[in-house]
Protein backbone atom coordinates (compact mmCIF):
# COMPACT_ATOMS: atom_id res chain seq x y z
CA UNK A 1 0.00 0.00 0.00
CA UNK A 2 1.27 3.48 -0.89
CA UNK A 3 -0.07 6.97 -0.20
CA UNK A 4 0.45 10.09 -2.32
CA UNK A 5 -0.96 13.62 -2.26
CA UNK A 6 -2.37 15.39 -5.32
CA UNK A 7 -2.56 19.17 -5.05
CA UNK A 8 -5.39 21.33 -6.35
CA UNK A 9 -6.22 25.01 -6.53
CA UNK A 10 -8.73 26.36 -4.03
CA UNK A 11 -11.70 26.54 -3.79
CA UNK A 12 -12.64 22.88 -4.14
CA UNK A 13 -16.17 21.69 -3.34
CA UNK A 14 -15.40 18.14 -2.21
CA UNK A 15 -18.92 17.52 -0.93
CA UNK A 16 -20.64 18.47 -4.20
CA UNK A 17 -18.23 16.30 -6.16
CA UNK A 18 -18.66 13.25 -3.96
CA UNK A 19 -22.45 13.71 -3.81
CA UNK A 20 -22.49 13.51 -7.60
CA UNK A 21 -20.26 10.43 -7.64
CA UNK A 22 -22.07 8.79 -4.75
CA UNK A 23 -25.49 9.17 -6.35
CA UNK A 24 -24.15 7.33 -9.39
CA UNK A 25 -21.85 4.91 -7.56
CA UNK A 26 -21.97 1.31 -8.74
CA UNK A 27 -22.55 -1.29 -6.05
CA UNK A 28 -19.46 -3.49 -5.51
CA UNK A 29 -17.26 -1.06 -7.52
CA UNK A 30 -17.57 2.29 -5.72
CA UNK A 31 -18.23 3.54 -2.21
CA UNK A 32 -18.63 7.08 -0.85
CA UNK A 33 -18.96 8.11 2.79
CA UNK A 34 -18.62 11.40 4.69
CA UNK A 35 -14.83 11.47 4.38
CA UNK A 36 -13.71 9.33 1.43
CA UNK A 37 -14.29 8.02 -2.07
CA UNK A 38 -13.17 4.43 -2.72
CA UNK A 39 -13.31 2.15 -5.70
CA UNK A 40 -11.99 -1.02 -7.28
CA UNK A 41 -9.77 -0.40 -10.29
CA UNK A 42 -8.42 -2.61 -13.05
CA UNK A 43 -5.60 -1.43 -15.30
CA UNK A 44 -3.10 -3.21 -17.54
CA UNK A 45 -4.15 -6.62 -16.18
CA UNK A 46 -3.61 -5.31 -12.62
CA UNK A 47 -6.48 -5.00 -10.16
CA UNK A 48 -6.74 -3.37 -6.76
CA UNK A 49 -8.35 -0.46 -4.96
CA UNK A 50 -7.89 3.22 -4.27
CA UNK A 51 -9.15 5.55 -1.57
CA UNK A 52 -9.32 9.34 -1.95
CA UNK A 53 -9.67 11.65 1.05
CA UNK A 54 -9.33 15.46 1.22
CA UNK A 55 -6.49 16.74 3.39
CA UNK A 56 -7.78 18.58 6.44
CA UNK A 57 -5.37 21.53 6.12
CA UNK A 58 -3.57 21.53 2.78
CA UNK A 59 -5.10 22.02 -0.67
CA UNK A 60 -4.57 18.41 -1.64
CA UNK A 61 -6.21 15.01 -1.89
CA UNK A 62 -4.73 12.05 -0.05
CA UNK A 63 -4.67 9.06 -2.42
CA UNK A 64 -4.10 5.58 -0.97
CA UNK A 65 -3.37 2.84 -3.52
CA UNK A 66 -3.29 -0.90 -2.90
CA UNK A 67 0.04 -2.69 -3.19
CA UNK A 68 -1.18 -4.60 -6.24
CA UNK A 69 -1.17 -1.32 -8.20
CA UNK A 70 2.17 0.13 -7.09
CA UNK A 71 3.92 -0.84 -10.34
CA UNK A 72 1.51 1.31 -12.34
CA UNK A 73 1.21 4.11 -9.78
CA UNK A 74 1.66 7.01 -12.26
CA UNK A 75 -1.27 5.78 -14.38
CA UNK A 76 -3.45 5.27 -11.31
CA UNK A 77 -2.69 8.76 -10.00
CA UNK A 78 -3.31 10.37 -13.39
CA UNK A 79 -6.73 8.74 -13.57
CA UNK A 80 -7.55 9.65 -9.97
CA UNK A 81 -6.62 13.25 -10.69
CA UNK A 82 -8.82 13.28 -13.78
CA UNK A 83 -11.72 11.80 -11.81
CA UNK A 84 -11.43 14.55 -9.20
CA UNK A 85 -10.64 17.35 -11.69
CA UNK A 86 -7.57 18.49 -9.75
CA UNK A 87 -6.16 20.38 -12.75
CA UNK A 88 -9.02 22.90 -12.76
CA UNK A 89 -8.20 26.58 -12.26
CA UNK A 90 -11.33 27.82 -10.45
CA UNK A 91 -10.54 31.51 -10.85
CA UNK A 92 -10.25 31.14 -14.61
CA UNK A 93 -13.56 29.26 -14.79
CA UNK A 94 -15.33 31.72 -12.48
CA UNK A 95 -14.14 34.66 -14.58
CA UNK A 96 -15.60 33.07 -17.72
CA UNK A 97 -18.91 31.99 -16.16
CA UNK A 98 -19.51 35.18 -14.20
CA UNK A 99 -22.71 35.20 -12.11
CA UNK A 100 -23.44 31.55 -12.89
CA UNK A 101 -20.41 30.41 -10.83
CA UNK A 102 -20.52 33.12 -8.17
CA UNK A 103 -22.42 31.06 -5.59
CA UNK A 104 -20.01 28.12 -5.74
CA UNK A 105 -16.71 28.76 -7.58
CA UNK A 106 -15.29 25.49 -6.22
CA UNK A 107 -17.65 23.28 -8.21
CA UNK A 108 -15.73 20.74 -10.34
CA UNK A 109 -16.57 18.58 -13.34
CA UNK A 110 -16.46 14.92 -12.23
CA UNK A 111 -14.18 13.04 -14.60
CA UNK A 112 -13.71 9.32 -15.06
CA UNK A 113 -11.31 6.71 -13.79
CA UNK A 114 -12.27 4.56 -16.79
CA UNK A 115 -13.70 6.20 -19.91
CA UNK A 116 -15.26 2.98 -21.15
CA UNK A 117 -17.11 2.65 -17.86
CA UNK A 118 -18.53 6.16 -18.23
CA UNK A 119 -19.62 5.43 -21.81
CA UNK A 120 -21.48 2.29 -20.77
CA UNK A 121 -23.10 4.09 -17.87
CA UNK A 122 -24.16 6.94 -20.18
CA UNK A 123 -25.91 4.47 -22.48
CA UNK A 124 -27.57 2.74 -19.53
CA UNK A 125 -28.77 6.12 -18.31
CA UNK A 126 -30.55 7.10 -21.51
CA UNK A 127 -34.14 8.09 -20.69
CA UNK A 128 -34.07 6.54 -17.22
CA UNK A 129 -33.48 8.03 -13.79
CA UNK A 130 -30.07 8.19 -12.13
CA UNK A 131 -31.24 5.50 -9.70
CA UNK A 132 -32.46 3.30 -12.55
CA UNK A 133 -29.17 3.60 -14.40
CA UNK A 134 -27.29 2.77 -11.20
CA UNK A 135 -29.37 -0.39 -10.75
CA UNK A 136 -28.65 -1.56 -14.31
CA UNK A 137 -24.94 -0.81 -13.89
CA UNK A 138 -24.89 -2.89 -10.70
CA UNK A 139 -26.43 -5.85 -12.53
CA UNK A 140 -23.93 -5.40 -15.35
CA UNK A 141 -21.00 -5.53 -12.94
CA UNK A 142 -22.42 -8.49 -10.99
CA UNK A 143 -22.80 -10.45 -14.23
CA UNK A 144 -19.51 -9.64 -15.97
CA UNK A 145 -17.13 -7.95 -13.54
CA UNK A 146 -14.12 -9.84 -12.18
CA UNK A 147 -13.87 -10.41 -8.43
CA UNK A 148 -11.19 -8.34 -6.70
CA UNK A 149 -10.08 -8.55 -3.07
CA UNK A 150 -10.11 -5.39 -0.97
CA UNK A 151 -10.20 -4.49 2.74
CA UNK A 152 -13.63 -2.91 2.20
CA UNK A 153 -16.55 -5.30 2.54
CA UNK A 154 -18.69 -3.51 -0.06
CA UNK A 155 -15.98 -3.35 -2.74
CA UNK A 156 -15.64 -6.71 -4.44
CA UNK A 157 -15.71 -6.34 -8.24
CA UNK A 158 -14.07 -4.41 -11.06
CA UNK A 159 -16.06 -2.82 -13.84
CA UNK A 160 -15.80 -5.15 -16.87
CA UNK A 161 -13.15 -4.29 -19.46
CA UNK A 162 -14.18 -3.58 -23.05
CA UNK A 163 -12.67 -6.81 -24.39
CA UNK A 164 -14.77 -8.82 -21.92
CA UNK A 165 -17.99 -7.26 -23.22
CA UNK A 166 -17.04 -7.09 -26.90
CA UNK A 167 -17.42 -10.86 -27.39
CA UNK A 168 -20.86 -11.12 -25.79
CA UNK A 169 -24.16 -11.53 -27.54
CA UNK A 170 -26.54 -8.59 -26.94
CA UNK A 171 -29.07 -11.07 -25.56
CA UNK A 172 -26.76 -11.69 -22.59
CA UNK A 173 -27.06 -8.02 -21.65
CA UNK A 174 -30.77 -7.88 -22.39
CA UNK A 175 -31.34 -10.61 -19.78
CA UNK A 176 -30.25 -8.08 -17.16
CA UNK A 177 -33.15 -5.80 -18.04
CA UNK A 178 -31.18 -3.67 -20.49
CA UNK A 179 -33.21 -2.77 -23.56
CA UNK A 180 -32.07 -4.79 -26.62
CA UNK A 181 -31.24 -1.61 -28.54
CA UNK A 182 -29.01 -0.37 -25.72
CA UNK A 183 -27.42 -3.80 -25.38
CA UNK A 184 -26.41 -3.59 -29.05
CA UNK A 185 -25.03 -0.10 -28.52
CA UNK A 186 -22.90 -1.26 -25.57
CA UNK A 187 -21.54 -4.20 -27.56
CA UNK A 188 -20.63 -1.93 -30.49
CA UNK A 189 -18.93 0.54 -28.14
CA UNK A 190 -17.02 -2.31 -26.51
CA UNK A 191 -15.77 -3.57 -29.85
CA UNK A 192 -14.55 -0.13 -30.91
CA UNK A 193 -12.67 0.36 -27.63
CA UNK A 194 -11.28 -3.20 -27.60
CA UNK A 195 -10.05 -2.84 -31.19
CA UNK A 196 -8.34 0.47 -30.48
CA UNK A 197 -10.65 2.41 -32.79
CA UNK A 198 -12.03 4.52 -29.96
CA UNK A 199 -9.99 6.05 -27.13
CA UNK A 200 -12.07 7.37 -24.26
CA UNK A 201 -9.51 9.26 -22.21
CA UNK A 202 -8.12 12.78 -21.80
CA UNK A 203 -5.85 13.63 -24.71
CA UNK A 204 -8.02 11.94 -27.32
CA UNK A 205 -8.87 13.91 -30.46
CA UNK A 206 -12.23 15.38 -29.40
CA UNK A 207 -13.81 16.06 -32.84
CA UNK A 208 -12.75 12.65 -34.20
CA UNK A 209 -13.89 10.84 -31.06
CA UNK A 210 -17.24 12.64 -31.09
CA UNK A 211 -17.76 11.66 -34.74
CA UNK A 212 -16.99 8.03 -33.93
CA UNK A 213 -19.39 8.08 -30.99
CA UNK A 214 -22.19 9.65 -33.02
CA UNK A 215 -21.77 6.93 -35.66
CA UNK A 216 -22.59 4.23 -33.11
CA UNK A 217 -26.21 3.17 -33.30
CA UNK A 218 -28.03 4.43 -30.23
CA UNK A 219 -25.65 7.25 -29.36
CA UNK A 220 -27.14 10.69 -29.89
CA UNK A 221 -25.85 14.15 -29.13
CA UNK A 222 -26.62 14.06 -25.39
CA UNK A 223 -24.73 10.80 -24.86
CA UNK A 224 -21.76 11.90 -26.97
CA UNK A 225 -21.51 15.23 -25.12
CA UNK A 226 -21.80 13.57 -21.70
CA UNK A 227 -19.07 11.07 -22.56
CA UNK A 228 -16.85 13.89 -23.85
CA UNK A 229 -17.50 15.89 -20.70
CA UNK A 230 -16.51 13.15 -18.29
CA UNK A 231 -14.29 10.66 -20.15
CA UNK A 232 -12.39 13.03 -22.45
CA UNK A 233 -12.18 15.92 -19.96
CA UNK A 234 -13.48 18.23 -22.70
CA UNK A 235 -14.22 21.41 -20.77
CA UNK A 236 -16.47 22.81 -23.51
CA UNK A 237 -18.81 19.80 -23.69
CA UNK A 238 -22.42 20.95 -23.58
CA UNK A 239 -25.32 18.45 -23.56
CA UNK A 240 -27.79 21.16 -24.50
CA UNK A 241 -30.76 18.80 -24.80
CA UNK A 242 -30.41 17.73 -21.16
CA UNK A 243 -33.69 18.25 -19.30
CA UNK A 244 -31.95 19.49 -16.16
CA UNK A 245 -30.01 22.10 -18.11
CA UNK A 246 -33.15 23.24 -19.92
CA UNK A 247 -35.12 23.45 -16.69
CA UNK A 248 -32.41 25.47 -14.93
CA UNK A 249 -32.39 27.92 -17.83
CA UNK A 250 -36.17 28.03 -18.06
CA UNK A 251 -35.96 26.99 -21.70
CA UNK A 252 -37.76 24.33 -23.73
CA UNK A 253 -36.05 25.02 -27.04
CA UNK A 254 -32.65 23.28 -27.41
CA UNK A 255 -31.57 25.84 -30.00
CA UNK A 256 -31.99 28.67 -27.51
CA UNK A 257 -30.08 26.65 -24.89
CA UNK A 258 -27.17 26.40 -27.34
CA UNK A 259 -27.34 30.13 -27.92
CA UNK A 260 -27.24 30.80 -24.17
CA UNK A 261 -24.25 28.49 -23.83
CA UNK A 262 -22.14 30.59 -26.20
CA UNK A 263 -21.49 33.02 -23.37
CA UNK A 264 -19.74 30.30 -21.36
CA UNK A 265 -17.26 29.03 -23.95
CA UNK A 266 -14.79 27.39 -23.57
CA UNK A 267 -15.98 26.27 -20.12
CA UNK A 268 -19.49 25.05 -20.90
CA UNK A 269 -18.98 21.73 -19.05
CA UNK A 270 -18.56 23.74 -15.84
CA UNK A 271 -21.66 25.73 -16.72
CA UNK A 272 -23.55 22.42 -16.98
CA UNK A 273 -22.43 21.44 -13.48
CA UNK A 274 -23.62 24.77 -12.07
CA UNK A 275 -26.95 24.42 -13.86
CA UNK A 276 -27.37 20.87 -12.54
CA UNK A 277 -26.38 22.05 -9.08
CA UNK A 278 -29.31 24.45 -9.09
Amino acid sequence: MVSVELSYRRPFDWHALTRFLGARGIVQVEEVDDTSYRRIVQLDSRAGWIQITPHQRRASLHITVSGTLEDILPSVLARAGHLMDVSCNPSEVAKALGPLAAANPGLRVPGAFDGFEIAVRAVLGQQVSVAGARTLAGRFVAAFGARVESPFAQLTRAFPAADRIAVLDPAELARLGILPSRARTIIELSQLVANGELMLAPGADVPATMNTLRAVRGIGEWTAQYIAMRALAWRDAFPHTDLGVMKALGEKNPRRVLEAGEAWRPWRAYAVMHLWHR
